[in-house]
């Protein structure tokens, strides 16, 4: 009989033991703790969208980059290539995430795609799903 062994982050365990950083910076302290996985992988991708290429001083490549289509037209080729940026990102950068669903919703008359992403973080039993609206 096989069974299905799902891992836990030990730091999940630990309430008190901040994880990582929450989106947007607004805290009193200017920030927020994450104190879960599921908190600190949902802002981290959050991050990775919002940051264009050539931004990170030491990491020069970390970065959708998705803010260089910003001023195009929205067809079928961009949102083609904005889909391949993503995907070809979260390959690189968040090798543990396993995209489940990734829909691109454009608004031609506003110029606008909205992204949905549904994703599983491998070997555990988090999953969530992003919502964010580009305006390119």
């Amino acid at each position: 009989m096989a069974y299905n062994v799902v891992k836990i982050n030990p730091l999940d365990l630990q309430p008190r033991k901040a994880v990582g950083v929450a989106l947007p910076f607004d805290g009193r302290a200017v920030f927020h703790s994450t104190y879960t996985s599921k908190d600190a992988t949902r802002n981290n991708l959050i991050n990775f969208f919002l940051t264009g290429q050539n931004e990170r001083v030491f990491n020069t490549r970390f970065g959708s980059g998705i803010r260089n289509l910003l001023f195009e037209n929205i067809t079928v080729e961009s949102i083609d290539t904005t889909r391949e940026i993503i995907l070809q990102g979260l390959q690189i950068y968040f090798p543990q995430v396993e995209v489940r669903s990734l829909q691109l919703i454009p608004e031609y008359d506003q110029n606008l795609v909205n992204f949905e992403l549904k994703y599983a973080v491998r070997e555990t039993n988090i999953s969530d799903e992003l919502t964010i609206n580009f305006e390119l």
